[in-house]
């Protein structure tokens, strides 16, 4: 497994943010979102497939401009994550029920914005709501999108739990978890539950960052003596016991405030390049695959048509070698028509070395083409050109694979690509369907 990320503030000495170093990180981040937002070289389609997240890197970005700071609540349902946010703003914000999953969307306010100069606090549907699939998804999403989680328990860490605080920290997201509802435990059942939690969360979150807190404790029972000596007993409210952790969260916002927001923009704009990068490359390849087949298609009728063995070949090669340079102006890294024909050569050795069968079933057909005549020419001849289209189909691919990979063939070199397209086609299919896409343009049933 690999090392998860560790952040300055998770480590015993906090480093403060000083000077402009945050103002650079933002600067940085900034850059990175509107690069994204103003990319003109997208394909047709890609940007649409991404509406929502453009849409995220807009309010991402307007959120920067303002130095504002999302923190969020996350965790199990009931757990009392909005209660705490309520506790945390001072008023009753949040919607607190004794329902189970009571919040079903995601909300947001701010936390004091005077004082704190824009943090809103976001709460959050609970992960383990029956049936609440996409409120658990939503909630994921809120989550990787704030600067700073709160992870709300209310006893201790369960294995799915764990598992949860693992993939926020595996995004890159800061990580305070704060032990709710402690005031349903006695003292040494406190210690001891916080000193678990602590135990299995070590090495990912510092123990610093787990604290225990009570944002609703049960009204306290206190007996009450008139003058005639009477005792009464009445339920005494008390108040939520957080200052533990609005402290560190103060602590925490006042030393890495900046760069919390900068490193947040960062990880998003780089996740959404990385999606922006496979939706194009998608995108290239689906595009690309049409023009391979096209040229294959031309490419089996001009051998099928073609009686010259000889100028077969010479056929095939001109019709590979202009695939491949329109195949690299799709992936936006053209290719001269020298450039194309070495890589054509290399693709073609090692597809022979590789396949010698189906290269010799063209020579044998192509022998065949000449000795025949009528019908049964234009039978063998759309044999050999399912052939000829099979050998396109195969240069095709490699060629794309070379240019997805940025004109590279990777550690494997080209007899290591060649082989991985030659193991995931299947062939007998491929020249079936050739043959009937042949036969059927040269009128042959």
């Amino acid at each position: 497994m690999s090392a998860l990320p560790k952040w300055p503030w998770t480590r015993t000495a906090v480093k403060t943010d000083v000077g402009d170093g945050g103002s650079d990180h933002l600067t940085l981040a900034r850059e990175s979102l509107r690069e994204l937002v103003s990319d003109s070289r997208l394909p047709d389609g890609v940007r649409e497939s991404l509406a929502n997240d453009y849409a995220a890197v807009k309010a991402m970005l307007e959120k920067l401009e303002h130095g504002h700071l999302h923190l969020a609540a996350f965790g199990r349902v009931s757990t009392g994550k909005s209660s705490l946010l309520n506790a945390l703003i001072g008023e009753a914000v949040f919607t607190v029920s004794p329902l189970h999953g009571e919040t079903r969307q995601s909300s947001m306010r701010p936390w004091n914005p005077v004082e704190t100069g824009g943090v809103y606090l976001i709460d959050t549907p609970g992960l383990d709501e029956a049936g609440g699939e996409q409120r658990e998804a939503m909630a994921r999403e809120v989550a990787s999108r704030s600067d700073l989680v709160i992870f709300v328990l209310d006893s201790d860490i369960t294995d799915t739990e764990l598992a949860s605080l693992r993939t926020l920290l595996a995004q890159g997201r800061p990580v305070v978890v704060a032990l709710n509802k402690s005031d349903l435990f006695t003292a040494d059942e406190q210690r001891a539950l916080l000193q678990s939690v602590r135990d299995k969360t070590a090495g990912l979150v510092a123990a610093e960052n787990v604290l225990a807190v009570s944002a609703q404790p049960r009204p306290q029972t206190v007996v009450e003596v008139n003058e005639r000596g009477e005792e009464t007993l009445r339920d005494r409210d008390r108040s939520p016991e957080i200052e533990s952790l609005r402290l560190r969260l103060w602590e925490i916002l006042d030393t890495e405030g900046k760069t919390l927001a900068a490193l947040n923009a960062s990880l998003f704009a780089a996740a959404l390049s990385d999606q922006v990068g496979q939706r194009i490359l998608a995108a290239r390849r689906e595009l690309g695959d049409r023009l391979v087949r096209t040229y294959c298609v031309g490419k089996g009728i001009a051998v099928a048509f073609n009686p010259v063995p000889v100028a077969d070949l010479f056929a095939a090669a001109f019709i590979d070698v202009g695939m491949v340079v329109h195949l690299s102006r799709v992936y936006d890294l053209p290719l001269s028509q020298k450039e194309a024909g070495s890589l054509v050569k290399v693709i073609v050795a090692e597809s022979a070395a590789l396949m010698g069968t189906v290269w010799a079933l063209h020579f044998v057909s192509s022998a065949l083409k000449v000795g025949t005549v009528g019908l049964s020419t234009l039978v063998t001849a759309g044999a050999q050109g399912a052939i000829a289209y099979y050998s396109t189909y195969v240069v095709g691919q490699v060629a794309a694979e070379y240019l997805g990979k940025g004109k590279s063939w990777g550690a494997g070199g080209p007899k290591h690509v060649v082989q991985q397209i030659l193991d995931s086609l299947d062939r007998d299919t491929v020249l079936a369907d050739a043959r009937r896409e042949i036969q059927a343009r040269l009128g042959v049933g």
